[in-house]
Formats: C-alpha cells, sequence, structure tokens
C-alpha cells in the first residue's frame, strides 16, 4: 500500500504513541516502589513482584503477539493493545491490596505487549526502504523518551497527586491514543488462511517464562534449589518440544526459517547481548551514585543523561543507515559501549557528577549508534509476511536481555564483593568501600566484554539486510 508523506507521519504518530506509554508507566511505577510498600504493608520482596510479573508477562507474550499480529492484522492487535493497557491502568489504579495490583500490573503487560509487538512492523510496512531508519530510529526516541521522562513524571505525580495517579493518568492518555490510532492506522493484510498455532504459543510462553523466573529469582532461591532446578527443567523441555513442534507445524507461530538468514540472526543475538550489558549498567550505577554521596534527585538528574543522548542520536543514526547501511553504524555503536563501559571502570567515591555523566553520554552515543540501525536490519532481512514475528522476536531478545542484565549484575557484583571482603588489607568502612569500588569495576568491564561480543555478533551480519522478497514488495509500492 502507497501513502504519502502526511498519511505516513499520522501512522508514525499512532504508533509512538502506543510506544512511549509502556517505557514511560514502567520507569514511572520504580519511583514508587517504597511508598506502596508502607501504603500495602507489604515487604521489599512482596512489592517487587509489581515490576516482575510486568516484565515476566510482556517478555513471555511478545513472541506470541508478533505472530498474533501476522495473523489478525497489526492494527487490529494494536488498538486492543491499547484499550486492555488503559483499563489495566485503570485497575491497577484502584488497587485495594497489593496482590489486586500485581495481577493488574500483568494484564497492564498484556496490553503493552500487543503494541511493543507490532510497533516496528506498523513502521517497517507503511515506509520504505530509504525511510525505515529514520522512522524507526523516531520509535526509538519514543521508548527513550518514555524511559528518561518516567522518574520525574512519577516523582511529581507521586508528591501531587498520590501513587494512584501514576496509572490513572494513563486513562486519558490510552482513550485519545485508540482514537487517533483507529482513525489513521491502515487495516493492511492479515494471513486470512493462517491458523494461529496455540501449541506453538503455550510452548514458546513455558520455555520464556521458567527461564525468566529462573534467571530473575534463582539468586534469591539458591541456584541449586529444587524449585530452581524444576525451572531448569521446564525452560529445556519446553524449548526441546518448541523446537520440535514448530518444524512440524503447517503454519508456525516462529518459523526458524528466519534463523538461516545470518542479517536476522546477527541482529537480534547482538539486540540480546547489547540490552544485557546495557541493563548490567543500570541497574548497577543507581547503588553507585547513592554509594558516592549523590541525592535521591542528583541520581535521577545523572541518570538520565544517558537516555537523554540516546533520544537525539538514535533519528540520526537511523538517517544515515538509510544511506550506509547498517553494519558499520551497529558495529561502530557497540564498540563505543563497551569503550564507555571500559570507562565507567575507573570511576570512584570521590568522582564528580561530570565525571559520571560523560561516560553515561558516552555510552548513550554508543547505544544510540547501535540500536536503530540494528532494528533497521532485523525488520528489513524478515519477509512481509513475517514482519510481526520478527518484531516480536526483537522485542523479546530485548526484554530477555533487560532480565539477564539485572540477574547477571546482581550475583556477579555479589560474588566480587564478597571475594575483595576477604582478601583486601583494609577493615572497617574503608574495607566496606574499596570492596565495593572494585566489584563495581570488575561488573562494569564484564559489561564491556559483553558489549565487545556483541560487536563481533553485529559485525557478521553481512552488507546485505533486505530480503528479496522484500525487494519485490517495494518495487510493487
Amino acid at each position: 500500500m502507497r501513502f504519502n508523506v502526511e498519511e505516513k507521519y499520522k501512522i508514525l504518530f499512532a504508533v509512538l504513541i502506543g510506544s512511549i506509554m509502556g517505557p514511560l508507566d514502567g520507569s514511572a511505577v520504580n519511583v514508587a516502589m517504597p511508598t506502596l510498600s508502607t501504603f500495602f504493608n507489604a515487604g521489599m520482596t512482596t512489592v517487587s513482584w509489581v515490576s516482575m510479573a510486568y516484565l515476566l508477562v510482556l517478555s513471555g507474550l511478545l513472541l506470541t503477539y508478533g505472530r498474533l499480529g501476522d495473523v489478525i492484522g497489526y492494527k487490529k492487535l494494536f488498538l486492543r493493545g491499547i484499550l486492555v493497557f488503559t483499563a489495566a491502568s485503570a485497575l491497577c489504579g484502584l488497587s485495594p491490596f497489593i496482590g489486586f495490583l500485581i495481577l493488574a500490573r500483568a494484564l497492564q503487560a498484556a496490553g503493552a505487549g500487543m503494541m511493543m509487538a507490532v510497533a516496528p512492523a506498523i513502521i517497517t510496512t507503511t515506509f520504505p526502504r530509504r525511510e525505515r531508519g529514520k522512522a524507526l530510529g523516531f520509535n526509538a526516541v519514543a521508548v527513550a523518551t518514555g524511559m528518561s521522562i518516567g522518574p520525574s513524571v512519577g516523582g511529581f505525580l507521586l508528591n501531587a497527586l498520590g501513587w494512584r495517579s501514576i496509572f490513572l493518568i494513563n486513562i486519558p492518555i490510552g482513550i485519545g491514543g485508540y482514537l487517533w490510532a483507529k482513525k489513521v492506522l491502515p487495516a493492511g493484510q492479515s494471513l486470512k488462511h493462517a491458523k494461529f498455532d496455540v501449541p506453538g504459543a503455550v510452548l514458546g510462553l513455558s520455555f520464556l517464562t521458567a527461564l525468566l523466573l529462573y534467571i530473575s529469582k534463582g539468586q534469591e532461591l539458591s541456584w541449586s534449589s529444587l524449585y530452581a532446578r524444576s525451572l531448569v527443567v521446564i525452560s529445556l523441555v519446553s524449548l526441546a518440544a518448541f523446537v520440535m513442534h514448530e518444524k512440524r507445524a503447517e503454519d508456525p507461530m516462529l518459523d526458524l526459517k528466519l534463523f538461516s538468514n545470518r542479517t536476522f540472526t546477527a541482529g537480534n543475538l547482538s539486540c540480546l547481548l547489547n540490552f544485557t550489558a546495557q541493563y548490567i549498567m543500570v541497574f548497577l550505577t543507581p547503588f553507585y551514585l547513592d554509594r558516592a554521596g549523590f541525592s535521591p534527585s542528583q541520581v535521577g538528574g545523572i541518570m538520565t543523561a544517558f537516555p537523554l543522548t540516546v533520544l537525539f542520536v538514535a533519528p540520526l543514526s537511523g538517517m544515515l543507515s538509510d544511506r550506509l547501511g547498517s553494519l558499520l553504524l551497529s558495529t561502530m555503536g557497540a564498540f563505543t559501549c563497551a569503550a564507555a563501559l571500559f570507562l565507567m571502570g575507573g570511576l570512584g567515591l570521590d568522582s564528580g557528577t561530570p565525571d559520571v555523566v560523560w561516560r553515561l553520554m558516552l555510552f548513550g552515543i554508543g547505544n544510540g549508534l547501535f540500536q536503530t540501525p540494528n532494528n533497521s536490519s532485523v525488520m528489513g532481512s524478515a519477509p512481509m509476511n513475517r514482519q510481526g514475528v520478527a518484531s516480536g522476536v526483537l522485542a523479546t531478545m530485548r526484554n530477555v536481555g533487560m532480565v539477564v542484565g539485572v540477574a547477571v549484575a546482581s550475583g556477579f557484583f555479589s560474588a566480587r564483593n564478597s571475594y575483595y571482603m576477604t582478601i583486601l588489607p583494609y577493615s572497617g568502612q574503608a574495607l566496606l568501600d574499596a570492596a565495593f569500588i572494585r566489584a563495581l569495576r570488575d561488573a562494569y568491564f564484564l559489561a564491556a566484554f559483553i558489549d565487545l561480543l556483541c560487536m563481533l555478533a553485529s559485525s557478521v551480519r553481512g552488507k546485505s539486510t533486505y530480503s528479496d522478497e522484500n525487494r519485490k514488495t517495494e518495487k510493487s509500492r
């Protein structure tokens, strides 16, 4: 379908509303965690499930939603996602007890997943190849904007109107976004004769949920406990059954032939590695800043340097990728991220605000250079009738990387901190500070190494980033 300039950007704006809602709400809710703990008289472990339930459901369903979008149409799924997210936000804001809030957050994640899974697919099928990187860059900007302003918006609403307002504010935004999207999004094509692969969806969800539960809660429950081992068994059995089923399925949920495309596989692997490294940094840096004596408001302001930089760099790298391709930009971006993380290993407890900010900005430059060209590369390598599932795979890799990054950061830092506590020739506070800063350095170095692996994965994607089927479709548009 051919769109004029005005139509394309109306469609893009509708997608961006959906893309910003999830990250904005997620980062805003994190600010309210201590308040929720006090209000509901619930412990930290219980309250952590307000975020964990959201992340687990979101990560587990993205792949399923990607394929569902291919089958029923991207517009239909996107609109349902806005409705579910908005209704669940109302339930969150009216929650009478903590268990209700956790369940409502899970439902909210189910709605957010519908929007996130098909947003890149809508953009890819709306914009021609020469404009795709720029459009995906604006989508990356929406996500970065939501992440960067979320803590400030959450803090303001929390102080002015209370914690419920953080959720209730989504209602007018959701209603407006739904009406606009319903008006401007194209009906698109659906695979009317395709059957949705229910067994594949169940097996995929089982695999991802068990895996992410093990990664996120394994340390807390003991990696060798019966519960943890059971999660590993469930995950491995589900994965094996999923692969065998998908190979035989007439209309598989995940067409495994996609992974025979080097660009698709390398792009998704590098996405997983990039977000793993990113969330090691995102998780540990606030603890470092707190330990270095910065106030909570200063911590929030300093951490904003990273997503704000991505906000400016992502659309520029998207436009450059339309001209230069994705290989060079994504590989350079991953290397820049690795360099920034290595330099963060040089921070000390006496480092000032500028020392931290310029390193975070350098990481933001690398991330902005990497993400948009990489996303464009992955989406362009998939056939048009698999754009939804390609989008779902990419979003799944991103979310799994987040969970893995936080788990690795927590486990690795704790292990190295304990090690240094036993070998350093200090005592008292000097020992605590020295062990902390050395463990932090090792964690940053580990993240830098992971981003170097990301760079290697990115560099083998090859120069061809556009499938033959997509070329044929472009010629007909």
